[in-house]
Order: structure tokens, then C-alpha cells, then sequence
């Protein structure tokens, strides 16, 4: 494909988007792209001062832009669940951008209910909040859900047996999981769309290497992180030396989001050497991601410890 930009985002005039962790870094930059072209836009996060701040930038930049903040937490199933809530009151919706994120947190901890925090935030959060607003999805025509992943999902392997981590805890390892988990996800709900025949997309991007604070603080929105340690301040300057702006690595989640020409059940990332860097291209997942039979289970597993039913043709 040609160089994709954001000066190619179609016109989302009378859309509806939801960005979750939309507060900075890469949710901030689609949150703002989609609002400049005409969509309307809940930056949801789990801050609501840092939200405040990122409504007042979008509009300072798009003047009447239609944005608003909501408050949620994905480490948290009932925040998940009052956030799906307040959003019925939305006309419609177009596109849910799977975000937020938390990244090799240096100790294991857990959510709300339990979870190892990585993959109960990454993976279990997205999934219940992609469930609880599917009837807005599925009723309407043409939307999209993109969820996020990384190149950490090459390092990646489902623990079906044990994956909160209640042994062998290690941070690459437990990001990995959650990223491969993503876009196993992502993937599945796709089979599942077009086994039922809805007209809904179901599509993962990843970032490359963009430098944004999850990085820095390991976290993509919200509560801070314990202060870097020497070897994160060392690897943040290189990352921001080689990395991408948040400008240019939002570029394929945006693509995703919006390009006529992205495909259902695709992935995309950037095009240079590894898909470390460049401009929108498919990206080539692992084989443990296009495992039809790990997916059926990884859903399954999703349902049962959310104790969420997720029933794409209902």
C-alpha cells in the first residue's frame, strides 16, 4: 500500500469512537485524529484530571470537536462493566479502539478481582468491555473493534494451565502473554463475525517501536508507576532515539480504525525491517496466534473467569 498518513483518514463525520486508554501517548493521538476528522470521541481512561486535559487538547486543536471524557478502569470488571453502561446512552457506535495497556510491571500484581494485572488488564478487561457494548456494535452497520498488540507477541505462549502467573512470574514473559492473548483474540472474534454474518470488523494493528509512557512508567493511562530504575532510563533514551512519535506508530491502529481498505480479521503494523518502524502494512503474526483451537479455549477460559458470556451471534 502507499504511504498511509493521517491526512488520509476519511471523513468520520456522524461516527461514534471510543478509545480506551485515550489519555496520552498512542490513545491520545487516535483520539485526536478521529476527532479532527469529524467523529465523535470518548477519551476513556482511568484519570480524570489527565482525561480533562486530553479533552481540553483535542479541542483546542479541533474547536467543537464532539469529545468527552469517561472514567474506567480495565483492571477492574465492574468499572468495565459501569463504563459499558453509561455508554448505552450513546445513538450509535463505530469504532472501539482496544487500547490501554500496562507493560512489564517489575512485580506481579493483580486486579481487582485476582487477575494477574497484565493480563487481566490487556487481555480480560478489553475483552468483557468488548462484550458488554457488543449490541451497540453489532447494531451498527460497519463498525469496528480494534484491539491493540505488539511485536511482544512473537515472545508469547498462552498459559491455558496458569495465566495469572501464580508461579513463575516474569514480567517480558507476562506482557507477551497478554499481547499474543490480544491478538488471538482479535482474530477469533473475526472467525466468530463472519460465522454469523454481521457486518462488523474485527481487526489488530500494533505500534511498533513508538515511544510513548508506557515505556516510561509501564503503564499507558492512570495510577503512576514506582519510579525507573537505570536499566528503563537507559532503555527509554534509546527507544527515544530509534522509536517512533506517537504521531507516526498511532499510524496503524488508525489505519485499522478507519481505512476502507482494511480487512476483517487482518493485522496491521509498521512496514520497515522486524515491523519495528515505518509507515501501515499487514503485519505477519505467529503461528500460535492463528491456532484455531487455542483460541476456542482462550475464549472460553475469557468467559469463564469474567463470568462473562460472550455470544457474538446473539
Amino acid at each position: 500500500m502507499a504511504r498511509w498518513t493521517a491526512a488520509d483518514i476519511p471523513s468520520q463525520q456522524g461516527r461514534v469512537a471510543i478509545v480506551t486508554g485515550a489519555t496520552s501517548g498512542l490513545g491520545l493521538e487516535a483520539a485526536r485524529q478521529l476527532a479532527r476528522a469529524g467523529a465523535r470521541v470518548v477519551v476513556a481512561g482511568r484519570n480524570p484530571q489527565k482525561g480533562a486535559a486530553a479533552v481540553d487538547a483535542i479541542r483546542s486543536e479541533s474547536p467543537g470537536a464532539a469529545v468527552e471524557f469517561a472514567e474506567i478502569d480495565l483492571g477492574s470488571l465492574g468499572s468495565v462493566r459501569a463504563f459499558a453502561e453509561e455508554m448505552s446512552a450513546l445513538p450509535r457506535l463505530d469504532i472501539l479502539l482496544n487500547n490501554a495497556g500496562l507493560m512489564m510491571m517489575p512485580d506481579r500484581q493483580e486486579t481487582a478481582e485476582g487477575f494477574e494485572r497484565q493480563f487481566g488488564t490487556n487481555h480480560l478487561g478489553h475483552f468483557v468491555l468488548t462484550a458488554a457494548l457488543w449490541p451497540f456494535l453489532a447494531a451498527t452497520a460497519g463498525s469496528r473493534v480494534v484491539t491493540v498488540a505488539s511485536n511482544a507477541h512473537r515472545r508469547g505462549r498462552i498459559r491455558l494451565d496458569d495465566p495469572n502467573f501464580r508461579s513463575g512470574y516474569a514480567p517480558m514473559v507476562a506482557y507477551s502473554q497478554s499481547k499474543l492473548a490480544n491478538l488471538i483474540f482479535a482474530i477469533e472474534l473475526h472467525r466468530r463475525i463472519a460465522a454469523a454474518h454481521l457486518p462488523v470488523s474485527s481487526i489488530a494493528a500494533h505500534p511498533g517501536l513508538t515511544h510513548t509512557n508506557l515505556f516510561v512508567t509501564g503503564q499507558q493511562s492512570g495510577r503512576e508507576a514506582a519510579p525507573p530504575g537505570w536499566r528503563t532510563r537507559i532503555g527509554n533514551r534509546v527507544i527515544g532515539i530509534i522509536g517512533m512519535t506517537a504521531q507516526k506508530g498511532t499510524l496503524p491502529l488508525l489505519y485499522a480504525a478507519t481505512a476502507p481498505e482494511a480487512a476483517s480479521g487482518a493485522y496491521y503494523g509498521p512496514d520497515g525491517p522486524g515491523g519495528w518502524r515505518g509507515w501501515p502494512a499487514v503485519a505477519k503474526p505467529i503461528a500460535a496466534a492463528l491456532d484455531e483451537e487455542t483460541a476456542r479455549r482462550l475464549w472460553t477460559l475469557s468467559e469463564e473467569l469474567t463470568g462473562t458470556r460472550f455470544d457474538v451471534a446473539a
